[in-house]
């Protein structure tokens, strides 16, 4: 844990030290209360909830997020300090972890910048505190998975702009299997057994399910699964990349 430690401290201090850590808090900041006041009409719906600001997260995130993600690994092998980072006495799983723990950390810090939007529902009326405090959970699990995704295909390549978009249409697909348009596909031929599977790999699904007050151990699961095994698949990439 202390070689972990020291990863995510080191990684951390380049988020900050670079400004892109204040850069993408302010954009997420922003882009958040743009979507709630405006596209969500938070004023106009009169109610004393959160709703109209979490239901963007997902779309947020899907840009977001696998943009802090590519550059992962994607700029240690361009720059050549890879090598360097796989010499020092850590594990590959050290190093990955650690650096996963540093972007979710730093992800995170934005969404912790948000706070405002709780004191302004608290003082406007007298909202369901739990269920927020179960979105932000959800959100930020969410935003763990999205970025697991987005490291392990940070780790194929040494172009950012190739991971990013990689990673974006991954993510984008897991968000539609839960659409109606992808369903009602499925509903023409398939049994809901597997309607019900292809429901279940959505994002949207769990999401919704936890902004209503729900955590269950199903959403929970999903979202850690998700993260362990794309890790496990990041720690694959990258001992194939050192053993070449």
């Amino acid at each position: 844990m202390r070689n972990v430690f020291i990863i995510a401290k080191r990684e951390l201090a380049a988020y900050f030290g670079t400004g892109l850590a204040y850069v993408f808090a302010v954009i997420f900041v922003a882009l958040t209360g743009a979507f709630a006041f405006f596209i969500g009409n938070f004023f106009g719906r009169e109610q004393a909830d959160l709703l109209s600001f979490f239901q963007y997260h997902t779309w947020l995130y899907l840009l977001l997020v696998p943009a802090v993600a590519m550059r992962l690994w994607a700029e240690e092998r361009k720059a050549g300090t890879i090598e360097l980072l796989m010499t020092l006495p850590v594990t590959t799983g050290e190093a990955i972890i650690g650096k996963f723990l540093a972007a979710w950390a730093f992800i995170g810090f934005a969404l912790v910048l948000t706070f405002p939007m709780w004191i302004t529902v608290n003082y406007l009326g007298e909202p369901d505190n739990g269920v927020i405090l179960t979105s932000y959970i959800g959100s930020f699990l969410m935003a763990g998975a999205f970025l697991a995704i987005g490291s392990c295909i940070s780790a194929l390549t040494k172009n950012q702009v190739i991971a990013f978009i990689v990673a974006s249409t991954i993510c984008f697909l897991l968000v539609m299997s839960g659409t109606d348009l992808v369903l009602n596909f499925f509903r023409s031929w398939a049994p809901q057994i597997i309607v019900d599977a292809v429901a279940s790999l959505s994002f949207l699904t769990h999401f919704n399910e936890i902004m209503r007050g729900v955590i269950s151990l199903a959403s929970v699961f999903f979202y850690i699964s998700l993260i362990a095994f794309f890790l496990f698949a990041n720690a694959i990439v990258v001992d194939q990349r050192k053993a070449a």
